[in-house]
């Protein structure tokens, strides 16, 4: 009895390695690509806005009195 328990304990202690092993690639992965995702999403908001503020002005410049 004690050999077969050494064993199951021998056996969860190797899951509990590879489980750790697999969580810590997830997180060497989340660590490369998040700040990555998160730069280009920064990136597009400032574009929107600025596009926003270009059509705001040209619908301005459209709608304003002309001087000749």
């Amino acid at each position: 009895m004690d050999k077969d328990l050494i064993h199951v304990l021998e056996r969860i202690a190797s899951a509990i390695e590879e489980s750790n092993d697999t969580l810590s690639a997830i997180a060497h992965h989340y660590d490369s690509v998040v700040p990555v995702m998160k730069r280009n999403a920064v990136r597009a908001e400032e574009h929107a806005k600025e596009m926003d503020r270009g059509f705001a002005q040209g619908i301005k410049d459209i709608f304003s009195p002309q001087e000749h």
